[in-house]
C-alpha cells in the first residue's frame, strides 16, 4: 500500500497559524481589557470636558486666565477638518479638543501587540513553535493581520463610545461643513492605517522579544515619528481618495515593515 503525505504548503501553514493566534488573542482577558478601555475612554473625556467647559484657571506666578475650551460636537474627538486643522496650525499651540481623540488610540494600540507578541517569547511559546517550524514569515504575516484586527475593532470601539459619550455629555451630533460620507472614510482611513502601526509595532516587539518594557518604549517612539501624519491623512473631511490612499500606502509599507521583522527573527536568537 503506497502511502502519500499531504504537501505542507505556504497556504496551509499560514492558515493554521492564523487560527491559533486569532484563538489566543481573542481568549486571552488582555483583548477584552482592551476593548473595554477603548469604549470607556471616549466617554469620560466627553463628559469630563464638557463639565469642565469654561471654567478659569490662573497661573499664580503670572496671573494669566486660561479658559478651558471644551468639544464643540462630538464629531471633534473623531478628528477635525482639513481647514479646522490649518486654522489650528496658525493659531499656534494645541488644545485639549485636539489632543484627545480617536488618534491617541494608535498608541493604546502599541500596548496591546507590544503585550501580544512579548507574552510569545517570555512563556516560551515562540521557542516551541519555532522549533517545529522553520518559517518565520508565517509567525509576523500571521502577528500583524491579528494586530490589524484588534487595532481596527478598537477603533471601532471608540466611535461607539464617542456616541453614547456625546449623548450623556449633550453634545450636538451637527456635521457642519462636512458629510456623513466623510465621516465614514475618516474612519475608514484611520482603520486602514493601522496596518502601518501594528507592523512597526511587531518589529518593535520582536526585536525586544521577552522585554516588554523596551517593546513599549521602542513602540511608542517610533510610531510617535509617524503619529503627526494621521490627522493630515485622516481628516474629518476624507474623501474615497484617503481611503483609498491609507489602504494602498498601509499595504505596502506594512509589507516592507514586515520583511523586516521576519529578517530580525532569522538573524537573532529567539530568547
Amino acid at each position: 500500500m503506497e502511502m502519500k503525505f499531504e504537501k505542507n504548503t505556504f497556504r496551509k501553514r499560514l492558515s493554521s497559524m492564523l487560527a491559533v493566534d486569532f484563538k489566543r488573542a481573542f481568549t486571552m482577558p488582555l483583548f477584552y481589557i482592551m476593548m473595554a478601555i477603548s469604549l470607556v475612554i471616549p466617554i469620560l473625556i466627553l463628559v469630563m470636558v464638557t463639565m469642565m467647559d469654561g471654567s478659569v484657571s490662573v497661573n499664580p506666578q503670572t496671573g494669566v486666565e486660561t479658559v478651558m475650551e471644551g468639544f464643540d460636537s462630538v464629531w471633534q474627538i473623531i478628528g477635525t477638518s482639513t481647514a479646522d486643522a490649518s486654522a489650528a496650525g496658525t493659531a499656534g499651540g494645541m488644545s485639549i479638543t485636539s489632543m484627545c481623540n480617536i488618534n491617541m488610540m494608535y498608541f493604546a494600540i502599541a500596548v496591546f501587540v507590544a503585550m501580544f507578541v512579548s507574552e510569545d517569547f517570555r512563556s516560551g511559546y515562540a521557542k516551541n513553535l519555532f522549533t517545529v517550524r522553520e518559517k518565520k514569515n508565517d509567525y509576523v504575516i500571521s502577528k500583524i493581520a491579528i494586530s490589524f484586527v484588534v487595532g481596527a475593532l478598537m477603533l471601532i470601539m471608540f466611535f461607539i463610545g464617542s456616541m453614547i459619550g456625546g449623548k450623556v455629555a449633550g453634545l450636538p451630533f451637527d456635521l457642519g461643513s462636512v458629510t456623513a460620507g466623510n465621516v465614514v472614510m475618516s474612519i475608514l482611513s484611520k482603520i486602514f492605517l493601522v496596518s502601518i502601526f501594528v507592523s512597526i509595532f511587531v518589529l518593535a516587539s520582536v526585536i525586544a522579544k521577552q522585554k516588554l518594557w523596551l517593546s513599549i518604549l521602542l513602540s511608542l517612539g517610533i510610531g510617535m515619528l509617524f503619529f503627526t501624519m494621521v490627522p493630515i491623512i485622516t481628516p474629518l473631511n476624507a474623501t474615497i481618495v484617503n481611503a483609498l490612499l491609507c489602504l494602498i500606502g498601509g499595504g505596502m509599507f506594512s509589507a516592507g515593515i514586515g520583511v523586516g521583522a521576519y529578517f530580525v527573527l532569522k538573524k537573532t536568537n529567539i530568547v
